[in-house]
């Protein structure tokens, strides 16, 4: 059986795309599939669903628990031998769970299955990772990255993702693990809110001696961006807030702390200046909201990493 998780936040139709992509599977006629929706405390109507050929289960948090949190809870329900976390923004390819599925039966040291994620114009995002070093983080926070993206930059952008490989990382928009593989690793770390717990459960993953595949066939649409499109201030703070809870959690003491003074002092100025270079003025408000309640819940982000 394969539970499908999806973690929604006022998804709006988004969501109902991505059930109807699972009720149009081929594989429904002889596999078991449920979804489990994990609604973070949506505002919006995307809740309002039809009823559908599978197994279709949603538990309702009264506020945002996260994604992390609510991919566990959603996990804790799973009655699947398989888990897919599935964000709501995408739409399943018609071959892309069973391309998945055979992967994980045929080769037990396969530990993760992602696949190739496609826009709405079909082309296909580079979205597969390398595991950061420290100065792939400090090349994220002066812009180094953008400049020199061979030298600063983690993410595989030069490769064109045509090709079945094993990988570091393949990101949690379709993220297909193994439920027992996942359970007794504790599953996602619940201090990332959101951004970066997919690429921490990666690492783990591979610590345990597992390997992490992509497949270039065939692909699944997915938007990008989602519902955090809506609330970019909001982004900002979370993307920050997680790079630093994962530099405590994996480098070394002193790297942490100078990428977390680099992220206070250096990262604001570098946005703001990159905002005035493209003329985007407006948008240096939601770069001094973003820093604002970075500043705001720093005292609570050294606790949690004090808990390593």
């Amino acid at each position: 059986m394969l539970s499908i998780i999806i973690v929604n936040w006022n998804s709006g139709l988004l969501l109902r795309a991505c059930l109807d992509s699972i009720a149009s599977l081929k594989s429904l006629k002889t596999m078991l599939v449920e979804a489990i929706v994990v609604d973070n405390g949506s505002v919006d109507h995307s809740l309002d669903l039809p009823d559908y050929p599978f197994e279709l289960s949603v538990r309702r948090n009264e506020r945002n628990e996260g994604f992390a949190r609510g991919c566990n809870q959603g996990a804790a329900l799973a009655k699947g031998t398989f888990l897919l976390f599935l964000n709501p923004d995408c739409a399943l390819g018609p071959d892309s769970i069973d391309a998945a599925l055979t992967t994980l039966r045929r080769d037990v040291d396969i530990g993760v299955v992602g696949v190739a994620l496609s826009d709405d114009s079909g082309r296909i995002a580079r979205s597969c990772h390398n595991f950061p070093a420290i100065h792939h983080f400090i090349g994220r926070t002066t812009g180094l990255a953008r400049l020199f993206p061979r030298l600063f930059d983690s993410a595989m952008s030069r490769w064109p993702h045509d090709q079945d490989c094993d990988v570091d990382h393949v990101i949690g928009a379709f993220y297909m693990t193994r439920a027992e593989l996942f359970r007794c690793l504790s599953g996602f770390d619940e201090r990332f809110f959101v951004y970066l717990e997919d690429l921490d459960l990666s690492l783990r993953i591979r610590r345990a001696g597992f390997r992490i595949r992509f497949l270039a066939q065939p692909s699944t649409y997915h938007k990008g961006g989602g519902t955090s499109d809506k609330a970019k201030a909001a982004r900002l703070f979370f993307a920050t807030r997680s790079r630093i809870i994962y530099a405590f959690k994996h480098f070394t003491a002193v790297a942490a702390w100078g990428h977390l003074a680099v992220t206070l002092v250096v990262e604001p100025v570098c946005r703001v200046g990159e905002l005035l270079i493209r003329w985007r003025v407006s948008e240096i408000g939601e770069v001094r909201r973003g820093f604002a309640m970075l500043l705001r819940d720093l005292p609570s982000i050294i606790r949690r990493v004090r808990q390593r």
